[in-house]
């Protein structure tokens, strides 16, 4: 990492620095400031807000950072003692990026005090620009397919929730087939639990496959997650025309349209859940109509190109290009 504008993240592969009672990440982030001036050091690790240790370490050193927030949990509460160490080291950051308000807001409210320096930042996708993978037929029979598209963490993503409505009898004697897309920890969990709830026939573990494949073949996007930031796979959904059944966790009441583009299952619980698929399949003849209308909302809300804004935006903050105006 050199000065003038470029950016140290926590991406960097840690060493094994063996330093005894330390944190080794805590010990190669020390080790990569001194070493050299930095214009911004960015924080990301993919979840929750980065471990206070490593802002207070920047704080300590005057060196700029920001940090970003891409998922955060209703039930991440910090002991009394590091909530508020964060309510002093999060207001001396350049900036708190989230990539939805409600996550904003609920780390606001877990920690106990307003973020002035926060903003709401879009995540970019994979997608190539005007993708648009038209309608698929119906399977044989008329059947439904139902795309999963999330890791295999039943305890960020719930696909065992989604799994306990489709094993009920009313869920038996319709027409569909749920596509799971991804990899993760829990693969043989979750086909252990399809094959116990007797549904493993209906259930695909297709693995990792590219967005605009995932939908060229199936219908609806279902995310019964338990937490969530802004999650790429339901903005792809969109962008490519499909109706999105999903939690009311994080970011998703932001873009999807109870009725409208999707529908919002109130709680991650099995009888929410069943009551928004039940709302959708009421009306899946609508299906591709949805699916339309949210190509429209989402196309209004995202910039064209949000890695050029973000990028943008660090190079603001580290004070590299002027800030913008207007």
């Amino acid at each position: 990492m050199a000065s003038s504008g470029q950016l140290l993240t926590r991406h960097h592969p840690w060493r094994r620095i063996a330093k005894r009672g330390h944190d080794p990440r805590i010990v190669e982030v020390e080790r990569l400031i001194s070493a050299r001036a930095s214009a911004l050091v960015v924080f990301s690790d993919g979840a929750a807000v980065s471990p206070v240790e490593l802002l207070e370490l920047c704080t300590a050193r005057r060196a700029p950072f920001v940090t970003i927030c891409q998922a955060y949990s209703d039930s991440l509460w910090h002991p009394d003692e590091i909530a508020t160490r964060y309510r002093v080291a999060l207001p001396r950051a350049r900036r708190c990026y989230f990539v939805s308000q409600a996550n904003l807001r609920l780390l606001e409210k877990q920690i106990g005090v307003e973020l002035p320096n926060a903003e709401v930042v879009w995540n970019p996708v994979n997608l190539p620009p005007g993708a648009s993978p038209p309608w698929p037929r119906l399977g044989k029979d008329g059947q439904l397919r139902f795309a999963c598209v999330a890791r295999l963490d039943p305890i960020a993503k719930g696909q065992d929730i989604l799994f306990e409505v489709l094993a009920t009898q009313r869920w038996r004697d319709r027409r569909w087939q749920l596509y799971l897309y991804g990899e993760g920890r829990n693969r043989q969990v979750l086909e252990h639990l399809a094959k116990r709830l007797e549904i493993s026939d209906r259930v695909v573990f297709s693995g990792f496959e590219s967005v605009e494949k995932i939908w060229a073949a199936n219908h609806v996007l279902v995310m019964p997650s338990r937490f969530e930031g802004m999650p790429l796979a339901l903005v792809e959904a969109m962008l490519c025309g499909r109706p999105v059944i999903a939690t009311d966790v994080a970011g998703h009441a932001e873009i999807i349209e109870d009725g409208v583009t999707g529908f919002l299952a109130d709680a991650p619980t099995t009888r929410a859940v069943a009551s928004a698929l039940e709302r959708f399949w009421v009306r899946r003849d609508e299906a591709e109509e949805m699916g339309k209308a949210g190509i429209l909302k989402i196309r209004q809300m995202m910039p064209i190109d949000p890695v050029r804004v973000f990028s943008d935006k660090l190079l603001e903050v580290a004070g590299v290009i002027p800030t913008q105006h207007g």
